[in-house]
């Protein structure tokens, strides 16, 4: 592995979002995931002579939700052009796209947080179709295709070559996949392939504002091969200019088995592609009316989301960023804080400890067996003192199992702290009895050791004591000692 130090990274991701349409853009093909080979298609998905498409309107409003949701311009006028060339996943001999004339333009996408947070910029959103599926390996030197796929809405969102590591390409993917998910255009799962990234990479020396040649990494369906494949290009990419050699402009595809990219074309230029207006389709005119409609139906967006609930409920920033992430866990996170009045706890509780058992198979976000009221009556019984946070996961444990109330499980397995400073006393008492070491060493003034007698009372009592009573009875008999 080559050594990066003295070279920066530039990135630009081109992101291709399948679009969550019961139909495909220009039939009326179903679009649904696992069919039978070649069973959801049509002479017009099949690009046979004469047949005519016909353009999925909900495609468009998809396109400009997506657009209105990162800030972008909606242009009220956009073309579909033909994108040409061969390959046998697209049967007609070229792909129905838009080129120079997208329907959305110039929007952001935020990454990063507090001082370190900054905007990547989105050139543009356009509208295409989706080619067919190559499968390979099926027998020796056997390759079919399945058509199902071919003609399934895409948008495709390219950045600026803003990014400058792995982390922060991984970062911005997360923080689109997570908009689309909100907005319920696209359903996020990278493994079926209806959310995968290219990654066009190159390198330069540090400070440099220089654009060199880049390298297009095709088709990374994983955060962790996005990573992974943007690391190994940009240090072959330095081993290359280090020893003198010439990166050449390619299209280079990551084996995650091997751990390395391997060559696949030299990559195209645009005007390879002979695009043209597909004389098929007329201009796509979008009114101010059917945008301002758009509009009106954009969710609260997850920054927006975790910000409103650190300012109006304390939670943790951290946490509400987590929490915001996940669609279904912040409509869940949201009906609970109704519930509960502190906001920083619930949110606590829910990365920690749901978090947790949703993690192991207890329970699943929209399987919780327990109420919102339930959860905030346990966390009043732990602010209340009845007791600890040990005991308080073991109920949680117990709810999320059974459903049954907190106060019930307290009592059926007698978790309730000891607060009656008696008992706690002849603890007390009995641990500064048992070790006259430590004693020695808090009247020598090392007053840490407190924690070795919070720790021996705590056992003593089997972890029911108060912890703010025992430290306070503690510290009065040590210093009387």
């Amino acid at each position: 592995m080559a050594d990066m130090k003295g070279w920066d990274i530039v990135i630009g991701l081109e992101v291709h979002a399948q679009l969550a349409t019961h139909t495909k853009v220009w039939c009326g093909c179903p679009t649904r995931y696992g069919a039978a080979p070649n069973t959801q298609t049509c002479p017009v998905c099949l690009g046979l002579p004469g047949a005519l498409p016909v353009l999925n309107t909900r495609v468009v409003d998809f396109a400009i939700k997506a657009g209105l949701a990162i800030g972008c311009r909606i242009n009220e006028r956009s073309v579909f052009a033909r994108k040409n060339y061969f390959y046998p996943d697209l049967p007609k001999g070229y792909q129905i796209s838009q080129y120079d004339l997208p329907i959305c333009e110039w929007g952001t996408v935020a990454i990063g947080s507090g001082d370190k947070a900054r905007d990547i910029n989105v050139r543009r959103i356009h509208i295409e179709e989706d080619a067919a599926k190559n499968l390979h390996g099926l027998g020796e030197g056997v390759s079919v295709i399945d058509y199902n796929r071919g003609g399934t809405p895409l948008i495709e969102i390219v950045s600026e070559p803003d990014l400058r590591s792995s982390a922060e390409a991984v970062e911005y993917l997360k923080n689109l996949r997570t908009v689309l998910l909100y907005l319920g255009v696209n359903d996020g799962n990278m493994e079926e392939g209806s959310l995968r990234c290219d990654a066009n990479v190159s390198v330069r020396p540090a400070g440099s504002d220089e654009l060199r040649t880049r390298v297009e990494l095709k088709n990374l369906n994983s955060f962790k091969f996005l990573k992974d494949a943007i690391e190994y290009e940009a240090a072959r990419q330095v081993d290359a200019y280090t020893h003198g050699e010439r990166i050449i402009q390619e299209t280079r595809l990551w084996d995650n088995a091997k751990g390395e990219s391997r060559s696949l074309r030299t990559k195209e230029e645009a005007n390879d592609y002979r695009y043209f207006p597909d004389p098929d389709l007329l201009p796509l005119l979008v009114s101010e009316e059917r945008i301002a409609a758009v509009r009106a139906t954009l969710p609260e967006l997850p920054r927006a989301k975790a910000a409103r609930w650190t300012a109006t409920r304390g939670v943790a920033a951290a946490d509400a960023a987590t929490l915001a992430a996940d669609p279904a866990l912040a409509a869940c996170f949201e009906r609970f804080l109704e519930a509960c009045p502190d906001g920083k706890r619930l949110g606590n509780w829910f990365v920690g400890e749901l978090a947790r058992v949703v993690n192991e198979g207890l329970t699943a976000i929209d399987a919780l067996r327990f109420s919102p009221a339930q959860l905030a009556a346990l966390l009043a019984l732990v602010e209340a003192g009845t007791i600890s946070n040990n005991a308080a996961k073991e109920v949680f444990v117990e709810m999320v199992a059974t459903g049954e109330e907190p106060q019930s499980v307290v009592d059926r397995k007698g978790l309730a702290q000891v607060s009656d400073t008696g008992p706690i006393e002849a603890a007390v008492d009995k641990v500064i009895a048992a070790n006259p070491g430590e004693v020695e060493k808090y009247r020598a003034g090392k007053k840490s050791v407190i924690g070795f007698f919070v720790g021996q009372v705590m056992r003593e009592m089997k972890g029911k004591g108060n912890p703010g009573l025992v430290n306070q009875v503690l510290q009065s008999k040590l210093d009387m000692a």
